[in-house]
């Protein structure tokens, strides 16, 4: 064995980390660290052999001694810590998947320590997400022991980092499966790691998960979560590229907080939850149960668009005809109905936010006029979705709506939209604009003389919340011509008052530095005329007789600059050429700021030699830029007024607009509505009309055909009869005649078994012995003797064919259906 130790010495270090013996591979993962840590940089030689080929740390991660797997994930930390960025990139995909199943549930402390190590370097070199990405498979693993160690790297990744800079979302979503798990351990690992996520989210987080839970595990949540409610986590590690921005603030000189850590306030549900699309969900006949004529069907299915809504956060989508059958519902007599529309106004502007703002104009006019109802069941439901629309807006998009309804003739309406406006102004973020300030003041200050006791305290408390915000002098100018005990009252309420906007201080413009060089603004109208305001100096430096021997008159150009005559009038009077170019160099920019301060009226020999180089750089002096710079301020802000009120002017056309629009589209709904029903009632009688025309048809052909048979039997009448017989040349005229009479006559109708032409006058003749005897109507219609014996054979031959006739014609009418109307009896 000591005589192979130098051959494995000699191969090279990537061929003994695979070698077959495992102290080789052990020895070839120490050399390696060693060589890791004793690169100068990134990209040291050392480093290449294990990027080209991942592969290698997937061996060493799952290594099947335990003492050289122990060595070869410490060389990844090795590698991870000083390969940076690149080392991570390059391996990130190999080697987690090793370190999870083999390096986490290790029963070697040191083994699981460097294997949490090295995910926590995976995460810090890059980004988290692609790290958690490949971990949360794991969380559904069928061995309970790789699901309880990944739950523990997971609790160690947001409690070294923070859940801002590691994204919790998709952890969230596994939370309601493991702690349904059937292993304790797992369980109990779940729990660890939502009390560290609640240290982070607080209670923005419970929507995700909480309502999934078993009661007994929520009661146990809720009781470790009042234990750390207080507790604000800081992060323990920071990403490089949070580190870059910290190193590069140190070596400028700054000292800067980096944010990575979350306000527990700041958390907001609405950005952990994934969105929800309702429109999925919503049965098809949404809209025709809404609009039935029983209230049970409208509230059910009010009812199921609330359990559908009700979520943190709803995907943007068109939700038009939604909201406008919602806004229909705020005015249904029914108030359990109108109660759960408000619900569901409720949700949907909670789950869409600032998606909601385009559908405000559909439901804030019915809402506010629906507070009208006396129940306070309603008020509230009310209320709520009021505030929901309100955050979903701003007070600039509502406040028409409430000055609006402020003025309603119903003083429950009144009433209540005072209330609505006190709590935007608490809630709202933004300070109103000046004409928004006024209308609000204005319109407080006429309810303070209402007859109604609340109204006048709800004005009251308008105006001081108002106060509050803006701050009291700018309050002062509406508090003009009320009362001291108004005033008293508006103060109160303004100490009170809880408000979240609140007016900031016109920034206050620095003195520009000394040695600036001016700006150049271009040739801007009024702004040049300034700089001919310097030249006076002279004239107000200048005392009322000379100071001193050899100083020149006040007002000459030999005047010497401010006290340097004074220097000067032991040695003589100064040079003129001297003196001139630097006094209006100098003192030209200024207009009349250095004298105040160099004492006016004391001469210029006055001054003491001392104060000579003061006076030269002194900083009190005016800068013309300064009033440039004012100039151009004004003119800016005057630009940004004018801007904000178009802004408020556009607003107020768009909502105007936007109601227009939603009532044209109720309009155009109505009409569509009633096309559609006078299209089915067309519909509906073409169908008559087709119906008739068809029964017409086939009652014409049916009369056709029993035309063409009458005229086939009277022809066969006429055969059988001719030849033997001068029978009448029109007996089934006769007989259709008789037919008509019998017709009325039911009881012979009845009669089958009678084959004669029998008189309708039953009774007066009776049977005389001969078939088929004529009827004495017939008799008298043909003029002959029925008697005659050598008519007798053939009035029986007609006798017999008249019967066949009968019986055909019957069955002909059997066959037809014509039966059960009543056959005429011949």
């Amino acid at each position: 064995m000591a005589d192979e130790e130098p051959d494995f010495s000699s191969l090279p270090l990537v061929d003994r980390a695979v070698h077959k013996q495992w102290k080789v591979r052990k020895e070839a993962y120490e050399a390696a660290v060693k060589e890791f840590e004793s690169s100068p940089d990134e990209s040291a030689a050392c480093f290449t052999p294990w990027m080209m080929d991942p592969g290698l740390w997937t061996k060493a991660a799952t290594d099947s001694n335990v003492a050289a797997q122990q060595e070869g994930i410490a060389a990844l930390c090795a590698f991870l810590k000083y390969g940076g960025a690149s080392a991570c990139s390059r391996t990130r995909s190999h080697v987690i998947s090793g370190l999870v199943e083999k390096g986490l549930p290790s029963t070697r402390a040191a083994t699981k320590a460097s294997a949490t190590e090295a995910l926590l370097l995976l995460v810090e070199l890059d980004t988290p997400a692609p790290v958690i990405e490949q971990l949360l498979p794991f969380l559904a693993h069928k061995l309970p022991k790789l699901i309880a160690a990944t739950l523990v790297a997971l609790t160690s990744i947001y409690s070294a980092f923070g859940a801002r800079t590691v994204d919790p979302k998709p952890v969230l979503k596994q939370l309601p499966k493991l702690f349904g798990h059937s292993d304790k351990n797992v369980r109990a690992e779940s729990t660890k790691l939502t009390i560290e996520l609640y240290k982070w989210l607080k209670d923005a987080m419970k929507p995700m998960f909480f309502n999934d839970l078993k009661p007994a595990q929520q009661k146990e949540l809720e009781e470790a979560f009042e234990k750390v409610k207080g507790e604000s986590p800081k992060a323990e590690r920071l990403l490089r590229s949070q580190q870059a921005v910290v190193a590069a603030a140190e070596a400028a000189g700054e000292t800067i907080e980096p944010e990575v850590e979350e306000e527990p306030e700041e958390v907001d549900a609405f950005d952990l939850a994934e969105p929800v699309d309702i429109n999925a969900k919503l049965p098809e006949n949404f809209l025709e149960q809404v609009a039935s004529t029983k209230w049970k069907d409208r509230k059910d299915a009010l009812d199921g668009l609330y359990a559908e809504a009700n979520v943190p956060r709803i995907k943007e989508g068109h939700y038009d005809d939604i909201i406008r059958a919602l806004g229909k519902c705020m005015k249904d007599a029914n108030v359990a109905v109108a109660t759960v529309a408000a619900n569901c106004i409720e949700a949907m502007a909670n789950g869409l936010r600032k998606g909601f703002m385009k559908h405000k104009s559909t439901v804030l006019g019915p809402a506010l006029d629906r507070l009208k109802e006396k129940k306070q069941g309603v008020i509230d439901a009310l209320g709520k979705a009021l505030d929901a629309i309100f955050n979903s807006t701003s007070l600039t998009d509502c406040l028409e709506d409430i000055i609006e309804n402020t003025k309603h003739k119903n003083p429950n309406v009144k009433l209540e939209t005072m209330r609505f406006l006190i709590r935007c102004l608490r809630t709202t973020r933004d300070v109103p604009s000046k004409p928004e300030q006024k209308l609000i003041a204005d319109n407080s200050a006429r309810l303070l003389t209402d007859t109604s006791a609340p109204m006048r305290d709800c004005a009251a408390e308008a105006m001081g919340t108002l106060m509050k915000i803006i701050g009291e002098r700018a309050m002062n100018p509406h508090m003009e011509g009320l009362d001291e005990i108004r005033k008293t009252k508006i103060k109160e309420f303004f100490e009170t008052a809880q408000v979240k906007a609140k007016e900031k201080p016109k920034p206050v413009a620095p003195p520009p530095a000394p040695k600036a060089p001016p700006r150049k603004l271009g040739s801007k109208p009024g702004l040049k005329k300034k700089a001919p305001a310097a030249a006076p100096p002279a004239e107000e430096y200048a005392p009322p007789k000379p100071a001193g021997r050899g100083l020149a008159a006040p007002g000459s150009k030999m005047a010497p600059k401010g006290g340097l005559g004074g220097s000067r009038l032991k040695k003589g009077p100064p040079s003129p050429k001297r003196a001139l170019p630097r006094e209006y160099e100098e003192e030209e920019p200024a207009p009349a700021a250095p004298p105040n301060r160099l004492g006016v009226g004391k001469g210029l020999a006055g001054r003491p030699l001392s104060k000579e180089p003061s006076v030269a750089a002194a900083p009190v002096r005016v800068d013309p830029q300064i009033a440039i710079d004012k100039a151009e301020l004004e003119e800016l802000r005057a630009e940004r007024e004018r801007w904000e009120k178009e802004k408020r002017e556009g607003h107020l056309e768009r909502a105007k607009l936007m109601q227009e629009i939603n009532d044209l589209q109720l309009q155009n709904a109505q009409l569509i509505e009633d096309h559609t029903r006078d299209n089915l009632a067309i519909r509906s009688k073409e169908a008559q009309l087709v119906r008739a025309r068809a029964d017409a048809d086939s009652a014409q052909e049916e009369v056709s055909k029993q035309k063409r048979e009458i005229e086939r039997l009277k022809r066969e009448l006429q055969r059988a009869v001719r030849p033997s017989s001068p029978a009448p040349t029109d007996i089934s005229d006769h007989i259709m005649h008789m037919n008509g009479f019998n017709h009325r006559e039911s009881s012979m109708s009845r009669n089958s078994n009678r084959m004669s032409f029998a008189s309708t006058n039953q009774g007066d003749e009776k049977e005389n012995g001969r078939a088929g005897a004529l009827s004495p109507g017939l008799r008298s219609e043909s003029g002959r003797a029925s008697s005659a014996s050598g008519d007798h054979e053939s009035w029986k031959r007609a006798a017999e064919v008249t019967s066949q006739l009968k019986l055909r014609i019957e069955q002909m009418k059997a066959k037809q259906g014509l039966s059960g109307r009543g056959t005429p009896q011949y």
